[in-house]
């Protein structure tokens, strides 16, 4: 394979880069400054909880989108394959801060329910706070509902039903719109606890609730780090293009009037790309010029779909058995 050509600048790189956690960065990192200025007036352990949430999810927005735009890089020489998966490298590194963060967070909460802070004040601050938390978060999940339906080529959803429709489609969106859809579903529950916990110590001096909550959202922010995690380990390792991608590729292969049958198929997913490797069995008595041609022409119609980064078919005569339809009704079962 050709070397990466001159004229892929970094600027070209940094457009293919993943929107939703370009956002979903800046977003939180304003966040993160109000909800830190509004935790040093009022010493709230929940608006601390929300704050150092808001600034992993800044800090992991800016790693994650970083390798968003470094996984765009075309195939090289040295790196046939391309550099899918590098986004995946830095996925895990987003893990780890989420992690740090979320240790710190229980920590801060244990804290909280052992020696309940007394508050000076400032409620209506941390109220504009977390309200502006959950509408800044709010649209930024939104948004990457709508990225997911759109990287998962499913039909679009409006209202309610947009949400249910992400959560079907979430494990065909790329790596960076997973992790920002997961950590935003936290964010906006965690502001929204916190919420509940400003107004309810204000009206009713209960300032357990504070540790309680703060506690809560350090438990979600785990979560999200096993989720994301287990993700992005399975990608690194290789993981095999769901069902209905493989459906697809392989009704497209048997289209062709000249294929018998697929001996075998191999599809992995890298990133939000996908590769293809198979083995298909042609009709009897082709010559070699006419099979050749069958085999790039098969090739081509698969490049069509912008999921498929590469395609490496091979070709030999059919040999009499259904492989391929045998192998779909044991995947049926």
């Amino acid at each position: 394979m050709a070397e990466q050509p001159k004229s892929e600048s970094l600027m070209s790189l940094v457009k293919k880069g993943n929107t939703s956690s370009a956002v979903a960065m800046a977003g939180n990192a304003v966040l993160a400054l109000c909800k830190g200025g509004a935790f040093l007036f009022s010493g709230s352990g929940a608006m601390f909880a929300s704050a150092m949430h808001s600034l992993a999810d800044a800090i992991n927005q800016g790693f994650v989108f970083v390798g968003s735009v470094l996984s765009e890089k075309k195939p090289t020489r040295r790196f046939p394959t391309g550099f899918g998966r590098v986004i995946n490298i830095f996925c895990m590194i987003a893990v780890i801060v989420v992690t740090i963060m979320a240790y710190e967070t229980i920590h801060e909460g244990i804290h909280l329910l052992l020696h309940p802070a007394a508050h000076s004040g400032g409620i209506w601050i941390n109220i504009g706070v977390l309200v502006l938390n959950i509408v800044i978060d709010g649209a930024i999940l939104i948004k990457a509902m709508k990225e997911i339906l759109h990287e998962a080529r499913a039909p679009k959803a409006t209202g309610l039903a947009l949400f249910p429709a992400a959560i079907k489609n979430v494990g065909r969106a790329a790596p960076p719109t997973r992790l920002v859809f997961y950590e935003d579903i936290v964010a906006v529950l965690g502001a929204t606890l916190a919420l509940i916990s400003v107004v309810v110590i204000a009206l009713t001096n209960f300032a357990l609730l504070d540790g309680i909550v703060t506690t809560i959202i350090g438990c979600l922010m785990i979560a999200v780090a096993f989720r994301v995690g287990y993700d992005n380990m399975i990608g690194l390792i290789g993981v095999a293009a769901p069902q209905d991608v493989e459906d697809k590729v392989s009704q497209t292969i048997l289209a062709d009037s000249h294929v018998a049958d697929i001996q075998m198929m191999r599809i992995i997913q890298e990133g939000r790309y996908y590769h293809v490797e198979g083995l298909i069995e042609l009709t009897k008595g082709l010559s070699l010029a006419d099979a050749d041609d069958i085999k790039f022409r098969i090739q081509e119609k698969l490049m069509t779909d912008p999921d498929i980064a590469d395609a490496a078919i091979s070709i030999i005569e059919d040999d009499g058995v259904n492989s391929w339809g045998k192998k779909h009704s044991d995947v049926l079962k």
